[in-house]
């Protein structure tokens, strides 16, 4: 299933839908301002809050977390860099790990789970300036999850480009 996010929609204080691949409201990203992080919570299209993105305003640390109802779901660091390349470690709270890698800030990278394709993020499907697609390859993995964890390593991306 594909999903449709545009870029520059992520400011603290927006809103927007991510729609499917068949034009249908599917998550509602809620921004969050007047907090001492930036927040953006992911909603679903009743309105129920899945997954709540935090980062601290002033974080010395490269990491971001996820949490559902109230507890940490997962927080994503810097892996390491190469010249060519991103690359992202998401610890989930029992212990998986999922690694993201590719080249993020052009939108094209990938999110697996020990060698195995869950999620790749691209523009190449998209003619529409500034949206790229979520494109979740396996059914049973939880797709509001994946888009969080894709939206995460594209602000750590912007924020450590922005910082240099």
């Amino acid at each position: 299933m594909k999903y449709l996010v545009r870029d520059k929609l992520f400011s603290i204080g927006d809103d927007y839908w991510i729609e499917d691949e068949k034009g249908q409201h599917a998550f509602l990203v809620d921004g969050k301002a007047l907090r001492l992080r930036d927040t953006l919570e992911i909603k679903d299209s009743g309105g129920r809050v899945l997954i709540t993105l935090k980062e601290k305003m002033l974080s010395w640390r490269d990491a971001m977390k996820l949490e559902r109802d109230g507890e940490t779901l997962a927080t994503v660091r810097k892996k390491r860099l190469s010249l060519i390349r991103n690359h992202y470690r998401v610890t989930l709270n029992e212990g998986t790990e999922l690694d993201v890698s590719g080249r993020v800030l052009d939108r094209e990278f990938a999110i697996e789970y020990d060698g195995e394709l869950l999620a790749h993020i691209s523009r190449k499907w998209f003619r529409v300036r500034e949206t790229y697609a979520v494109n979740v390859v396996r059914e049973d993995t939880d797709a509001a999850l994946l888009i969080t964890v894709a939206v995460c390593v594209i602000r750590m991306a912007e924020k450590e480009r922005d910082e240099d």
